[in-house]
């Protein structure tokens, strides 16, 4: 049975979904105002490795993935720029889903973005007025009426009372109550701006999810997920939006993903920290990154090195060797094999990918010792589960490289030279060709179907 860590309760509940056979989830994705770093690249991987394995389990799953194409940051960037705010986030939504495309993540069911639903944000903004949850303030802006919905702070696990004398707020003089949030913004100069009942303006960040997230999967669904600097307020003010508006539970499970950290300080644009997906991935196949991403369980802090990366690449070659020699069959998963019973245990248990990975280096192990294909088609298909290991392993294991001119041509000229060398009892230049070929990072192998390569 399927057990997640829910950050609302703060303990690992079994899984129910309100609807039998289905799970709606939504996950809040990127702010395009320009490329995707490698905290970015883990909640991509992360959600795309749960909604596989929903699949997997039997679900159907509807799957949003939202963007956010329409806030400070982006007006701010557009204008640096001198462009349209439009022809920005265009290119780096483009951008966004290559680095998706490369990572292995499939598409979302929806993926839509905040422009797009304006209206709809209106419309439940007049909704909270009605309610007594928000008000119109006299400078054009709405602000969210923090103090109208007792349970705020539940998600985070603190009062408001904690939660005011714990935050910083500047004092603003048409705000009630220094905690209340804005769901609309009045317009200023030379910004992009839409109609409204309360002047000419755009929305907060915080009411596009909830309006798009009730739009698409319902006022009441099972999965949030994001990063988890979310929480809070984001997320927080997502269910005082969502739950005041409709009158009900918003969200049963609230997954949240660990940071990606370097010198144990979380990488993120505002501090200067961060590598882009594209900058990692000029180093290290996409693959291997998935790889990184997948080894650390989702909610545990995720360090970023060099090393660590390299220490990734060692690891996914041995299984990719693992499956060197011959096609793996295909294999029609039984959950009562030992291995897929294992593996199936883990990733029930809040998606232990750790522990995943383990029942697939066991079954490298049993491949390369027995050199069987039965142990190699079990690792293949398990490992598809979780986006790996579908590469022709030759490709694999030869990709990348060429530096220092150690390119395919070459160092296939060069294991012919020592195989003459080797049949002319040369055993020195063969050594020696050996040796040159080990110094830059090329294994040879040498078994009964000849001598084979790859990159270290």
């Amino acid at each position: 049975m399927l057990k997640l860590y829910n950050s609302l309760t703060r303990d690992k509940q079994e899984f129910v979904p309100i609807e039998p056979g289905r799970v709606r989830m939504y996950v809040c994705g990127m702010t395009v105002y320009d490329y995707c770093h490698l905290g970015h690249a883990r909640v991509l991987v992360v959600f795309d490795m749960i909604t596989r394995w929903l699949r997997a389990s039997g679900y159907q799953v509807d799957y949003v993935r939202n963007v956010t194409d329409i806030d400070d940051k982006i007006i701010r960037r557009a204008l640096e720029n001198g462009e349209p705010f439009g022809a920005l986030t265009q290119r780096f939504i483009d951008a966004m889903h290559e680095d998706s495309a490369a990572l292995g993540v499939l598409p979302p069911d929806h993926e839509p973005r905040a422009t797009e639903y304006v209206g709809r944000m209106l419309a439940m903004i007049q909704t909270l007025i009605k309610r007594n949850h928000a008000y119109a303030a006299a400078n054009g802006d709405v602000y969210y009426a923090v103090a109208s919905f007792p349970a705020y702070g539940r998600l985070s696990g603190k009062s408001l009372d904690d939660l005011r004398a714990g935050e910083r707020v500047e004092i603003d003089p048409n705000k009630r109550d220094p905690m209340d949030f804005v769901l609309w913004k009045a317009a200023k100069p030379n910004e992009p701006a839409w109609p409204s009942p309360w002047g000419a303006g755009r929305p907060g960040w915080h009411i596009e999810c909830s309006v798009m997230g009730s739009d698409l999967l319902g006022d009441h669904f099972d999965i949030h997920g994001g990063g988890q600097d979310l929480q809070f307020p984001h997320h927080e003010n997502e269910i005082a939006q969502s739950e005041g508006a409709h009158g009900c539970k918003f969200v049963n499970y609230w997954l949240h993903n660990g940071f990606v950290r370097i010198d144990d300080k979380k990488m993120s644009k505002s501090l200067g920290n961060f590598f882009t997906i594209r900058e990692v991935l000029e180093k290290y196949d996409a693959e291997v990154v998935r790889f990184f991403i997948l080894r650390a369980h989702y909610r545990s802090p995720l360090n970023y090195s060099d090393q660590h990366l390299d220490d990734a690449k060692a690891a996914l070659n041995r299984l990719y060797t693992a499956l060197r020699g011959g096609d793996a069959p295909l294999w029609t998963v039984d959950w009562n094999d030992a291995y897929a019973a294992r593996f199936k245990a883990a990733m029930d248990d809040d998606f232990n990918t750790p522990e995943a990975l383990a029942v697939l280096f066991d079954l490298a192990a049993e491949s390369n010792r027995t050199g069987d294909a039965d142990p190699a088609g079990k690792l293949k298909t398990l490992a598809g589960i979780l986006g790996l290991l579908q590469r022709d392993p030759d490709v694999y294991l030869k990709s990348g490289g060429g530096e220092g001119g150690y390119d395919t041509e070459r160092i296939e000229t060069q294991i012919a030279e020592r195989l003459a060398a080797r049949k002319a009892k040369d055993f020195k230049r063969s050594d020696a060709i050996r040796d040159e070929l080990k110094s830059a990072g090329i294994a040879l192998e040498d078994g009964p179907q000849g001598t084979r390569w790859r990159r270290e």
